[in-house]
């Protein structure tokens, strides 16, 4: 298939790139570069474009001869989303709506969207499963969900089909450890202590040390970059027939945030200053997947189900690019 790859120069739109090249389709690349890189997507096709830009949509998918549509171009952080509502409505809702726009004048009907456990805000059970309340607590969260419902309705009319895929914590580097996590600024908590193992920062943070966990720090659930990926490459091909998929993509096993700075430690074999702070206002205590449904119907299986593994691929990454992509 031919596959246009919104965001496909960011983080895990360029492990999904080459993964689908590597499967025996043609990755075409869609990126605005307000937050992707050029360098992790060499010898992609691309083209660089934004997602308000209905006409020039509709160019590439004709052109292009487009078969189906992966959409990681989103703005992610939670926190900022409380500051800047309107961007992230703006970006990760309305630009959304003109892509399935582009796509339904095209007749390109397969859509696999890249949301997120913010839908489900502070869930009552652990660990979560699809059906559990959605209740989102920031803008972040209720874009995605916002963007779930559209792409729904649209199925109903039989003019798409999708697979909307709910990420817990995507972690570590794929493709042998060459394309790794290079946000500016960082907010994820593994290239952060990671940074701080490189002395590059002066101290990890511990918001929070009286959850009611074993060791009262938050728990969250991390899930490896290409098993990520293989989820997403097995939910397109599942669209040939069917209209509506919706997945939990997660480990379903919890690390805490001492277990996540041990691990680090042991791995790269360096200490660091830990600092431990208040809590932050909103965080749950644990957040991890029920995938069991993915498992099943997509005959998903976890290829690094263990944290020092996930650790180690994005250790690999990041001394290897000590300053990211240039």
């Amino acid at each position: 298939m031919n596959v246009l790859i919104c965001g496909g120069a960011g983080y895990i739109g360029s492990n999904m790139t080459a993964m689908l090249a590597q499967a025996g389709h043609k990755p075409i690349v869609f990126d605005n570069l307000s937050n992707g890189h050029k360098q992790a997507i060499k010898g992609f096709d691309f083209i660089e474009g934004d997602l308000a830009d209905l006409d020039l949509l509709v160019k590439v998918l004709k052109e292009n001869k487009i078969d189906a549509v992966m959409h990681f171009a989103a703005f992610i952080e939670a926190g900022e989303s409380v500051k800047k509502p309107l961007e992230f409505y703006s970006n990760n809702v309305c630009n959304t709506q003109m892509l399935l726009a582009a796509m339904e004048k095209c007749g390109v009907k397969k859509f696999v969207f890249s949301s997120s456990a913010a839908v489900y805000g502070a869930p009552d059970k652990t660990p979560i499963t699809e059906d559990a309340p959605k209740n989102p607590i920031n803008p972040y969260g209720h874009t995605k969900l916002a963007v779930e419902q559209m792409c729904r309705f649209q199925s109903q009319t039989i003019r798409l089909r999708y697979a909307a895929l709910r990420y817990f914590n995507a972690a570590g580097a794929g493709a042998n450890g060459t394309l790794g996590e290079d946000h500016k600024p960082e907010s994820h908590l593994i290239p952060l202590v990671i940074a701080a193992a490189m002395g590059k920062r002066e101290d990890v943070k511990i918001f929070g040390t009286d959850y009611p966990t074993p060791d009262g720090t938050c728990v969250r659930d991390y899930i490896h970059i290409e098993d990520l990926c293989s989820a997403h490459l097995l939910a397109l091909e599942k669209l040939e027939n069917q209209n509506e998929l919706v997945y939990n993509l997660g480990n379903g096993k919890g690390y805490s945030v001492r277990d996540v700075i041990e691990t680090v430690k042991k791995v790269t074999g360096k200490n660091f200053k830990v600092t431990e702070v208040p809590r932050r206002p909103g965080d749950p205590p644990v957040l991890t997947a029920d995938a069991t449904r993915a498992i099943k119907e997509l005959g998903w299986k976890v290829k690094y189900p263990e944290l020092e593994k996930i650790v180690e691929t994005a250790w690999q990454w990041h001394n290897d690019n000590p300053e990211g992509y240039k």
